[in-house]
Order: C-alpha cells, then structure tokens, then sequence
C-alpha cells in the first residue's frame, strides 16, 4: 500500500526509492522550534534527521531550546550587538547546509516565540541578505538551499487554510526563508495532533523519516 506524505504544496509527489538508494548526498541542518526536545516536533526532528542519514546525507542538528541566547533584539536593527557563541555556531551550520528542516508547533497561527527571537538575532543583514544602496531588489545570501517545513497543530488543517490563511506558513516560506533566497520550501503540516492516535502519530513519524531520506 502506498503511503502518502503529508504536503501543503499543490502537485507535490512522492516517488519512494529503493532501501539505501541515494542520488546526491546533501549537507541537512535539523533545526528544532520547539522549546522542548522531549515534544512530538522534537519525534518529527529525530525521525527525519535518522532518515537523512541512514540515506547517506550528512546531518547536523540544532534544538533552539538548547541555545544560550537572548531572543529580544532590544535596540532593533539600528545596533546590532556581538552574537553568542551559540548563535555563531548556528550560523555556522546555516551557512554550511544545502538543505534545511525545520520543526516547529504552530502556536497563535504562527511560530513560537523561541523561533521567532532566533530569526531576529541570527538571520540579520550580511549574512542571510544585503540591501543594495539605491536600490529596489537585495541580494538573497542562502540562495542555492532548500527547506522543508514540518509544522505541529492543533487548529483543524482546514480551518487553518481557508479560515485564518495559513500566516505562519506564508511567514516562514515568503517573508523569512523566501527573502532570504531560500527555495523551493515545501511544507508538511500535522494536525490535529491532541486528537492524534498512537497510530496516527506513527504514520507521521514514518512518513517523515521518508522525507529524511530524500533530504526533501
């Protein structure tokens, strides 16, 4: 029986490869949203990061809970103060990636906010994107990776497309990664996840490590 991946994208397909079949190693960066390593994004997380590297993909992992960090850029954009070593070496591993995972809940429609202070302290001007003086368009500094979104909730799946408009998903792959060059970033969203069984929340897993394993 064919397993079926959860994806937003419209026409997206999955084409199963063979045990062990890889056509190009990448470099994957898991990054984990969520407070909590212990939750199910951190479950997602694992899932796709042991796929990517039982399929040969070189894997590093970081669990934004871990960081050492302050999330509250205090003096906006207009001075922007030395990094922590934990956000350098976050950096590090963005800049050293192809591909990028990220795991997160939807909280309020959007990203907790753990997530959003590390866009605002480590995704800055120089280094993720360069305004150009006079000019209308920037330079996209991440272009040439992708990204997959693997995103938690408990708001009805359908709600949270018709009804509300999906702002954290718009959020993630047009105003930030988008921005910044990423592309194509594929979405796959899990929900209701309270209401999940243990069975349910094992097809995900599953299908999740599939993705890993595509690096995708």
């Amino acid at each position: 029986m064919r397993t079926r991946t959860p994806e937003t994208i419209r026409g997206a397909r999955c084409v199963r490869a063979p045990q062990g079949f890889m056509t190009n190693p990448r470099k994957v960066l898991v990054i984990i949203g969520h407070p909590r390593r212990d939750s199910f994004c951190g479950a997602l997380a694992d899932a796709y990061a042991r796929g990517a590297r039982e399929a040969g993909h070189e894997v590093r992992v970081v669990a934004l809970g871990d960081l050492a960090f302050d999330p509250i850029r205090r003096t906006g954009y207009g001075d922007t103060p030395p990094l922590e070593p934990d956000l350098q070496r976050a950096q590090e591993d963005i800049a050293w990636c192809d591909h990028m995972a990220w795991a997160y809940p939807n909280w309020w429609g959007t990203m907790p906010a753990l997530m959003k202070g590390f866009i605002d302290r480590a995704i800055l001007p120089g280094f993720a994107f360069r305004y150009r003086e006079g000019k209308t368009f920037w330079d996209r500094l991440l272009s040439g990776r992708s990204a997959r979104l693997l995103v938690t909730m408990d708001t009805p799946p359908l709600w949270y497309r018709w009804v509300i408009g999906r702002p954290g998903h718009n959020q993630m792959r047009r105003s930030v990664l988008g921005f910044c060059g990423v592309r194509p970033v594929r979405v796959s969203q899990f929900g209701v996840v309270k209401k999940a069984s243990p069975a349910r929340r094992d097809t995900w897993l599953r299908e999740t490590h599939h993705l890993g394993t595509r690096a995708r």
